[in-house]
């Protein structure tokens, strides 16, 4: 993709705010005469090892991503009924971060979308005044909204889809750049700083989550993080890598050969995970389950046990050490309740087999949107079938 092209894609992946206003009239309607206080990430400045994320819940009602700030949300009767609070200018701050939006600048409200800010100096005493004031009965804390806005989350809208789509389609360019460069004899570091590149050069902020990259006996170990080991001929290799591009992550997962071809009980067994996916994506639909004893996942246990052999008298379900999947958006485990699927909700359906005994752990991962009839595949341009796998590594 051209720079030019490039930029202006990125530019366009924006949550506009408009619908940053939405989510919290719906969250107002949800909860309603409270007053709603959410506080955003501080300030890590001070550790350059930890740079600053901004709290999800706080970002997905405001889109702000500078640290210290504070969102109240009052009940409709109130005037004003939502306030940003942001902390004082510090001219020492700026000197090493960068200028700050604070609550004086003439720019502040268009800047955050809010038509009150003030600045966090007084917000405690501004809610108690407010709260005062008789117009707002009581207050809720996060812990008690916190599920209310997971429920909010859940769902996506159109532009989220769109932004999670971005994420994906990167995601999936670097892990097919570790496919041309995979071999024996490179380490699992080198596999992950390919991805890493392409990655931070399509405008991507991070990875979604700590890169796995694991050959031979580490492809069993399911978050392995080291990605130290030098990889050798007839392995495999598990990459579970995917970027977070505008805030947005993405979660992939393949399995491929290091010296680019399956031995027929890699493939034999790839096939199956395979298969077991191909059922658990058929299972997904409005109302269905992700649970531990969901539609989903029964279905992707039922394929391995009526497909495949026992092991040392185990039905081959049992290799399957982890839950099918889970929601992904602005988190890679997204904020999520205990309820059916629904249209417009994005999971990740991730069967596996894990054999130590044979250094085989074979996961292959896909993200879905829940449509109103059943399912799309978000990440289908990536290859899936050994055959697809194979070819695509030979060119």
């Amino acid at each position: 993709m051209p720079w030019v092209s490039l930029l202006l894609a990125i530019g366009s992946l924006v949550v506009s705010a408009d619908e940053y206003r939405e989510r919290r009239a719906r969250l107002r309607a949800a909860i309603p005469d409270a007053a709603i206080v959410l506080e955003g990430a501080p300030d890590t400045s001070g550790d350059p090892r930890s740079p600053m994320l901004q709290e999800p819940n706080f970002y997905y009602l405001t889109g702000w991503k500078e640290p210290g700030a504070v969102l109240v949300i009052l009940p409709a009767s109130v005037e004003p009924n939502e306030i940003l609070f942001l902390p004082p200018r510090s001219e020492r701050k700026e000197r090493y971060e960068g200028h700050r939006v604070a609550a004086g600048d003439a720019d502040a409200t268009s800047r955050t979308g809010f038509a009150k800010v003030m600045s966090t100096d007084v917000w405690e005493a501004e809610v108690s005044r407010l709260m005062q004031d008789g117009n707002v009965p009581r207050r809720m804390k996060l812990a008690e909204a916190a599920p209310v806005i997971a429920k909010l989350r859940m769902v996506k809208s159109r532009r989220e889809v769109d932004m999670i789509q971005h994420s994906i389609d990167v995601s999936i360019e670097a892990h097919l750049a570790a496919w041309r460069r995979a071999k024996a004899g490179l380490f699992e570091y080198q596999l992950a700083a390919t991805m890493t590149q392409v990655m931070m050069e399509q405008g991507c902020e991070r990875h979604a989550y700590r890169p796995v990259v694991g050959s031979g006996p580490n492809s069993v170990i399911l978050h392995y993080g080291f990605n130290h080991r030098r990889m050798d001929s007839g392995e495999l290799v598990l990459m579970d890598v995917g970027a977070e591009c505008n805030a947005y992550a993405a979660d992939i997962t393949r399995t491929i050969p290091v010296s680019g071809r399956f031995t027929p009980r890699q493939r034999e067994l790839y096939e199956l995970v395979l298969g077991a996916q191909k059922a658990a994506i058929a299972a997904v639909k409005p109302g269905a389950s992700m649970g531990s004893r969901g539609e989903v996942v029964e279905a992707a246990k039922k394929y391995l046990d009526t497909h495949g052999k026992p092991i040392h008298g185990k039905p081959l379900s049992t290799y399957l050490t982890h839950g099918i999947g889970h929601h992904v958006g602005l988190e890679v485990h997204d904020a999520s309740a205990d309820v059916p699927l629904a249209a417009g909700m994005v999971v990740t359906i991730e069967p596996g087999l894990y054999i130590a005994e044979e250094n085989t752990g074979i996961r292959i991962e896909d993200m879905v949107l829940v449509t109103e009839t059943g399912a799309k595949v978000l990440s289908s341009a990536l290859p899936r079938s050994a055959s697809d796998v194979e070819r695509r590594m030979q060119h």
